[in-house]
């Protein structure tokens, strides 16, 4: 029996400048572009390829170009192999490329569910004063402390040692001082737009709850992870739940990669800009192993991978 491989799709603060460029030689990558400004009704695919930074960087852009990046990046992929995961996963933003990646709606329908999302939690950066801090060298119970005293929300659990709070700003401020009390050397504030994975986003998990009622949901092929519960979800329901949850609630990736261990998940695939969950992934368990794909120039080290892993 082939070992077991999941796929995993990058969130947003992943997106350079350039991405998917390269991947214009390959047809089925192109016209996945061009379906995108369409379904849109702006040229995404410019954004892409030519930015400017500030614009790619601007949370309504940021999430479909990850979105349509990461499933170009698949289809570079499906040229070479017809490797199939057992599983899919992605972080924040990119756990709805994974449902795509899984079947669970149309490409299309994935695109108008990540605009509506990425449109509504900047008009909730844009209507609240917030912002997030990282915690370095936190565990779990003392962030809870940390945030339960700051009266903020645990937003991101990315890995050991890294736990990401967000909050309004005044409170995110008194963040730094309460997390010497616990001993926590560095608590970092991000250079963000907003309070994203707080109660801050609750506007914008309104206005994608309305949007999910325009989306056809299919059960997926494979089980995807869901951020919120850290649990592989299957049916309709459930998913939709989590998706629309996940807005608001924390995103357990540390946990989420502990599942797929569990589950026999022991070879990673990552789709999408900077490596950065392959990076998460290796701090989670230093045995995992993992590869990325951001561009033409990757595919062939993917396909090593897979042929030396015995992945298929």
């Amino acid at each position: 029996m082939n070992p077991k491989v999941a796929f995993v799709f990058s969130g947003q603060g992943a997106q350079r400048v350039g991405m998917g460029h390269d991947l214009m030689p390959i047809n089925s990558c192109e016209k996945l572009y061009q379906e995108a400004d369409q379904v849109l009704g702006y040229p995404i695919s410019q954004i892409c390829f030519e930015g400017p930074e500030t614009s790619l960087t601007e949370t309504r852009y940021c999430q479909p170009a990850l979105y349509v990046h990461g499933l170009a990046c698949l289809l570079a992929l499906r040229e070479r192999s017809q490797l199939q995961p057992a599983f899919c996963a992605g972080l924040s933003l990119g756990e709805f490329t994974a449902h795509a990646a899984a079947g669970t709606f149309t490409f299309a329908d994935g695109l108008r569910l990540v605009a509506a999302r990425g449109a509504a939690m900047q008009e909730a950066c844009n209507a609240s004063k917030g912002g997030m801090v990282s915690l370095i060298g936190a565990n779990t119970e003392t962030a809870r402390a940390i945030a339960h005293e700051a009266d903020v929300d645990i937003a991101n659990l990315n890995c050991p040692g890294q736990i990401v709070l967000s909050g309004a700003d005044h409170h995110i401020s008194r963040v730094v001082e309460v997390a010497k009390t616990h001993s926590i050397k560095r608590a970092i504030p991000l250079k963000v737009a907003g309070a994203y994975h707080s109660r801050l986003m609750q506007s914008a998990k309104d206005k994608l709850a309305a949007a999910m009622q325009h989306c056809s949901w299919q059960t997926p092929v494979c089980p995807v992870i869901a951020n919120f519960t850290a649990a592989a979800v299957t049916e309709v329901e459930a998913i939709r739940a989590a998706a629309l949850e996940q807005v608001t609630g924390s995103v357990r990736w540390e946990e989420s990669i502990l599942l797929l261990r569990e589950q026999g998940v022991h070879h990673f695939i990552e789709f999408g800009p900077g490596e950065v969950l392959a990076g998460l992934i290796k701090r989670i368990d230093p045995h995992l192993k993992c590869t990325s794909i951001a561009g033409l120039g990757d595919l062939h080290r993917a396909e090593e991978f897979i042929k030396h892993e015995k992945l298929s």
